[in-house]
């Protein structure tokens, strides 16, 4: 059969994607190339905003106008959550976020059967003892590999329905890790980007409790030619052991992203973080003195509810002191569901709109002033791209940077930063 296959959401969504069409490709299906109709249809959703959940109706409804016939399969956080709506929008295979095996076959059986049939499969994720083990990879033609080592969150943010559609903490063990990185590393990737929903919290249920530096530093020793990049961390889990453990190994990306959320001490409680602005700020300290020139970037929820006008200028002053290289900064957006969209004190669309403008306009000097301490250094860059005799690609610290220079696809090469191009970075290849 012809599929095809939309996303929504985090990196740990498109991991799961590509899982499914690695096993679609496995059992002889194939992508459905461009203008051609497919057979099937999936949209892995996303739920993480009412503006996701908005956005996953919308990719349902579209994909299966521009594919009559095709058989509609939905699964992910927005299904998960609200199987009827997907349903609704014009699902027919719908399944949440466990699974992803048995959703591709029943996908695979309805379109055998003709695309009749109908089928909802949803279970409690916080009944998932076991975590479900995907293949890792990329389809075709990438040069990284994404490796989920971790599901489910219990945190419990006040904003956040992600426990509700991921459930209980699951890790993938160690051992299934190194098989995987070993393998990825035989298959020519030169980047492996460990995801999951809370990779701060890997362990907590495995035999003897290992931690992320433990199996953060048993995949290093399997990377191969493998650089490691680490995905989204909750500040707790940067210790000194963790920087120090990371740094003698030497296959780290020197970028973390840390989720901040706030810079005031006041409205951190009220999203029931569990750290304060002076504990993330030693983290940044700790990250800074392992690996020099590191990139730091994190996560900005503006007008969270309650949010004063002085709460937010706190946060101002915060995220200027910590220096971050680069920032993704979001206007609070309320989730049924979820303790805040409860809470009193509601900021208005345009408070919200304003306070994110704001702090975009010091990010995007903080973000010049990163660019500009790189001019005059080394970086290692993983090229990607190649046009009109350039090629472009990302430095360990998650820059992008742009080299003369042809045919180095999936190569990493000591670049020398001489200048800025708007958001890149110039570079010449050391020779």
């Amino acid at each position: 059969m012809k599929y095809v296959i939309s996303t929504l959401g985090c990196k740990v969504n498109q991991y799961e994607t590509q899982a499914m069409e690695l096993l679609l490709q496995e059992r002889g299906h194939r992508a459905a190339a461009p203008g051609e109709a497919a057979d099937a249809v999936i949209v892995n959703t996303c739920a993480v905003t009412a503006e996701s959940g908005r956005k996953s109706r919308q990719m349902i409804r579209r994909l299966g106008e521009e594919n009559p016939g095709a058989v509609i399969g939905v699964c992910g956080c927005y299904s998960q959550l609200s199987p009827e709506e997907a349903e609704q929008s014009g699902g027919q295979i719908i399944f949440g976020t466990g699974d992803h095996k048995g959703f591709v076959a029943a996908l695979e059986q309805a379109v055998l059967s003709g695309g009749g049939s109908a089928e909802t499969e949803l279970d409690d994720p916080f009944r998932r003892l076991l975590y479900e083990q995907l293949p890792a990879g990329a389809v075709s033609g990438r040069t990284r590999a994404l490796l989920k080592i971790q599901d489910g969150c219990v945190n419990f943010c006040t904003y956040c329905i992600i426990p509700y559609t991921r459930g209980r903490l699951r890790s993938l063990p160690i051992r299934a890790a190194e098989e995987e990185t070993a393998r990825l590393a035989s298959e020519g990737y030169r980047e492996l980007v460990l995801t999951g929903i809370e990779i701060a919290s890997y362990g907590v249920d495995l035999p003897g409790r290992p931690n992320l530096t433990d199996v953060i530093c048993a995949i290093a020793r399997q990377s191969g030619d493998m650089r490691i990049r680490l995905g989204s961390l909750e500040p707790t889990v940067i210790t000194e052991e963790f920087c120090t453990r990371l740094a003698e190994e030497g296959k780290v990306c020197r970028h973390f992203h840390l989720s901040l959320q706030s810079g005031c001490n006041r409205t951190l409680k009220a999203m029931n973080r569990k750290y304060d602005t002076a504990q993330f700020l030693e983290k940044v300290r700790l990250l800074r003195s392992a690996f020099p020139g590191c990139g730091i970037t994190c996560d900005l929820i503006v007008g969270f509810p309650g949010e004063t006008e002085e709460d937010f200028a706190e946060t101002l002053a915060f995220i200027q002191a910590c220096a971050f290289s680069d920032m993704h900064i979001f206007p609070y957006s309320r989730r049924p569901g979820t303790p805040a969209d409860k809470m009193p004190g509601q900021c208005t669309r345009a408070v919200k709109a304003r306070r994110a403008a704001q702090a975009q306009q010091v990010c995007t000097g903080m973000h010049r002033q990163y660019l500009q301490s790189c001019i005059g250094q080394t970086l290692p860059v993983l090229f990607e791209t190649e046009e009109n005799g350039f090629c472009t690609g990302h430095s360990d610290t998650y820059v992008l940077v742009r080299a003369p220079g042809t045919k180095l696809r999936n190569q990493v090469l000591q670049t020398v930063i001489t200048g800025i191009d708007g958001e890149e970075l110039k570079g010449e290849i050391q020779t």
